[in-house]
């Protein structure tokens, strides 16, 4: 079993033509996105995703690998050390 953990996703989208794959993904793993917040910039054309993820390290990194593999995307995250006190 392994260990649930609360975390930050952040998603750059440089090239709006992804953005119906970002979202496909994100309904994808949508179970353990607790809140999002997208800006997106009509000036350049750039698009700012953050997300706030629960879920196990494999969870996370299933999701921000299938992100990051899209190109025009870029993924950073972070998740907390501690335990929440939930197992998967």
């Amino acid at each position: 079993m392994s260990d649930i953990r609360l975390g930050f996703v952040g998603v750059v989208v440089e090239e709006r033509s992804r953005a119906e794959d970002v979202n496909r993904i994100l309904s994808q793993f949508g179970g353990m996105i607790r809140g999002r917040i997208g800006i997106p910039d009509q000036d350049t054309g750039l698009a700012v995703i953050g997300l706030i993820v629960e879920g196990t390290n494999e969870q996370v990194g299933a999701m921000t690998g299938k992100l990051g593999n899209l190109s025009g995307v870029t993924v950073k995250s972070a998740l907390t050390s501690k335990k929440i006190g939930k197992e998967v």
